[in-house]
């Protein structure tokens, strides 16, 4: 993982200067002294709201791209798939934080040449998905549910392919027995409870804030966030996985990747350079290499 200095400057980064943010800040620091029930509500509302806004990202599709919306939990779910080849092995694509199914395109485009059927899956509360909050637990529940009910639909996924924090709500998936060919996880996240320390350093909470809203969420979804780190889900995972990162992403750190690697019986690592954390997702010759894998 990158160096802590690192990692707040990149959420403070991620969280910007507006008004309303500063607003929120002044308020949050305001009322951890006089009422700290309410400052951790407060904390886990808006740790738990991706930004920027999902508006933000509710671009076209190219033509010939079909667009499926299911509901889910208190949300919604939007797909997004090619024309159906009959017999195509499918591969369900996901996105991380504050990222968009459109990020996914050119991986979809790349394993549909080589006849994969991709269904890029936009989550809870990003691009055109219902919702204005959701979570890493959220991330693995409504993973296995299009799992299943694609596999029920008679189209069973082959190839699970996440980025970021959608790579490990992937790899917790998968250790829970999801029935998938191949696992790809690009740019995995190691710690996901280092990133309640990066909030509360960012917006200056006390610790018990900082437990507080790491609590509520444990409670609320009923699993402890070690359990999604590679020491946790690497040992149950049984399926041929090849993680991609780049030694210079600055959002999830190189040694990020090589914990999951290390922790997953016959991993692969795939080491980019000077990819950063997005632009793997667009490289040819990533992509070239996550095909390869997938048609192995």
């Amino acid at each position: 993982m990158q160096s802590r200095s690192t990692a707040v400057d990149l959420t403070a980064g991620f969280y910007g200067e507006s008004l309303g943010i500063r607003v929120f800040r002044l308020a949050l620091r305001g009322s951890q002294a006089v009422w700290p029930a309410l400052a951790v509500r407060a904390a886990v509302r808006l740790f738990s709201t991706p930004l920027p806004p999902k508006w933000l990202h509710r671009r076209g599709w190219p033509q010939g791209w079909q667009v499926e919306r299911w509901p889910f939990e208190r949300a919604g779910l939007t797909l997004y798939a090619p024309a159906a080849q009959d017999g195509a092995p499918v591969a369900l694509l996901v996105h991380g934080w504050g990222g968009h199914a459109r990020q996914l395109l050119p991986l979809a485009d790349a394993l549909a040449r080589q006849g994969w059927q991709p269904v890029a899956l936009e989550l809870p509360a990003h691009g055109r998905s219902a919702g204005s909050t959701s979570n890493l637990p959220q991330f693995a529940r409504a993973i296995e549910y299009v799992a299943s009910r694609l596999q029920a639909q008679g189209r069973a996924v082959r190839l699970l392919a996440g980025h970021s924090l959608g790579a490990n709500a992937a790899a917790y998936a998968a250790s829970r027995g999801l029935p998938v060919g191949r696992l790809v996880l690009l740019a995995p996240p190691a710690s996901p409870r280092a990133y309640t320390r990066y909030f509360a350093q960012v917006f200056g909470l006390r610790e018990s804030t900082r437990a507080g809203l790491q609590e509520r969420i444990e409670q609320r979804e009923g699993v402890l966030m070690h359990q999604f780190e590679p020491r946790a889900v690497g040992p149950r995972i049984a399926l041929p996985t090849l993680v991609v990162h780049d030694r210079g992403d600055r959002i999830n750190g190189f040694a990020d990747g090589e914990a999951f690697t290390a922790a997953i019986a016959g991993a692969r690592l795939l080491a980019t350079d000077g990819l950063g954390h997005r632009r793997l997702l667009q490289d040819e010759k990533v992509l070239a290499q996550v095909a390869l894998f997938a048609a192995d």
